[in-house]
């Protein structure tokens, strides 16, 4: 049952925000999980905004949470260049000041001399140049990343093209195959629960797409809430075969079940 959980790992884009704005109901959530003593990490593909910004606009908005209780596409790839490269290792970046930054502070230099890793996030300034340059190093032998492989980005005039995008363009030319890090791949559900240090039968993902938090999340053994606030609508949850434990409207309806310890029944 919904109600009868330890932890939850949310999505933000499309689940707690549209843009700029947050979504109704945002501060009430939040007011709910602390009164319910409930774990919660926010967990996003977006590689372009650093843990502090995340924390930083969630305190605009009324919310009070700390920065190791976001988790980024940038900290996932981050944590595990560290468990595979030493400090001071050279990697080439295709991506955004949150990438930059985030790789910067676990003490890699991040310049194409000698590069062994080429990582790949949304970069919304790539170039034919920077293609070019990655292919070169990853010919020569450097492991090709992608923080993950969205294919679009939603924006609040229409879907753009993602990190995926350019990872696949930077895969093709290469005849390489990525290792990929963020939603739906493991590495970022292994992380939230190490921080959540809850059981994944007892932790649930709330997300508004099918194909990163839903299929992550049911992948990584733990619950899956749909909301219908994001990407995906019902015309969309109808054709797929990907399967979320429940389909909620908002973050609204999540707050009141949470609140209320109402039992609703599981997706079909």
């Amino acid at each position: 049952m919904l109600h009868q959980i330890d932890g939850l790992i949310l999505d933000m884009d499309g689940v707690l925000w549209r843009g700029s704005d947050p979504m109704p109901g945002l501060f009430n959530l939040f007011e709910t999980i602390q009164q319910r003593q409930l774990r919660c990490v926010l967990a996003t593909n977006n590689s372009t905004v650093t843990r502090d910004q995340y924390v930083e606009k969630l305190t605009g908005m009324g919310v009070q949470l700390r920065p190791d209780q976001v988790l980024t596409s940038s900290d996932v790839t981050a944590e595990y260049l560290s468990t595979v490269a030493s400090p001071g290792t050279p990697v080439y970046v295709i991506g955004e000041v949150g990438l930059s930054d985030t790789l910067r502070s676990y003490g890699f230099r991040l310049t194409p001399a000698g590069a062994a890793f080429v990582i790949v996030g949304l970069d919304r300034r790539f170039t034919y140049k920077k293609m070019e340059t990655a292919m070169s190093l990853i010919l020569a032998g450097a492991q090709l990343i992608g923080t993950n492989a969205d294919a679009t980005l939603p924006t609040p005039s229409g879907p753009k093209p993602g990190a995926g995008a350019l990872l696949s363009a930077i895969a093709t030319a290469t005849g390489t195959s990525p290792l990929i890090l963020g939603k739906p791949e493991p590495p970022v559900f292994h992380h939230a629960l190490a921080h959540l240090g809850t059981a994944p039968e007892r932790t649930v993902m709330v997300g508004d797409r099918l194909d990163t938090d839903v299929l992550g999340g049911n992948r990584a053994g733990v619950k899956t809430v749909l909301v219908l606030s994001g990407v995906t609508s019902q015309a969309d949850l109808a054709h797929s075969p990907i399967r979320p434990t429940w389909v909620l409207e908002d973050i609204r309806h999540l707050a009141a079940i949470l609140e209320s310890g109402t039992e609703i029944p599981g997706t079909p």
